[in-house]
């Protein structure tokens, strides 16, 4: 049987290691590391290359949908599946926006969260009934007014149109390369994009960069 390599991401140690007492006693299940905070699991994901991040939402420093996305954005083969406290409809659309593959609540039963870590690793979707009702209707409304970007992603994105890198960027403006990379992500979702060239362009072409 194939191990499934799980990273831990919460701030609380009485947290983390109950999760890990209670997911240690599924043998295909593998705890490799723990991490107290967004940045602390952004390095750890790099390092060990789980195929799971459980994620808490509210952590000090970068939060949970942060470091969600960085990760989705820079490890593609792991699966980020948030367990948290927190079910507004607020943080489920962000969650799942920045790359989630799944949302859950910390009241879910053991067995049913290590079958939810086994179906991440999967690559399938997986949420807590309060999280698929509130994407559900989310999907249903009718579609919102185009959004437009704030000062920050514009800046952000002008500079990437100039050829910077995200590390040149992030000394310009006095910020890590990891909210460097949460700006962009945030930008590809509005624009409806991939990559950096195609925001520059879709961006241009809208009006929402300054022209020299």
């Amino acid at each position: 049987m194939t191990s499934v390599r799980l990273l831990l991401a919460d701030d609380h140690p009485v947290v983390r290691a109950g999760l890990a007492g209670m997911l240690a006693a599924e043998p295909d299940l593998e705890i490799v590391g723990e991490a107290a905070d967004g940045a602390e699991a952004c390095a750890l994901a790099r390092e060990l290359r789980p195929d799971v991040v459980l994620m808490d939402l509210r952590m000090p420093g970068l939060d949970g949908v942060s470091a969600t996305a960085v990760i989705s954005a820079e490890l593609p083969e792991t699966r980020v599946l948030v367990l948290t406290t927190y079910d507004t409809d607020a943080d489920i659309v962000r969650a799942v926006e920045a790359g989630a593959t799944g949302y859950l609540l910390k009241d879910t039963p053991r067995l049913q969260l290590a079958d939810a870590v086994r179906a991440a690793a999967r690559g399938e979707t997986v949420l807590a009934p309060t999280a698929a009702a509130t994407l559900l209707t989310r999907m249903r409304a009718p579609a919102a007014p185009q959004a437009v970007l704030t000062a920050r992603e514009t800046q952000v994105l002008a500079l990437v149109g100039e050829g910077r890198t995200n590390a040149d960027i992030g000394r310009e403006l006095f910020i890590s390369e990891a909210t460097v990379k949460t700006h962009l992500i945030r930008v590809f979702t509005k624009l409806g994009v991939d990559d950096r060239t195609a925001a520059v362009t879709v961006a241009m072409r809208r009006g929402l960069l300054p022209t020299s």
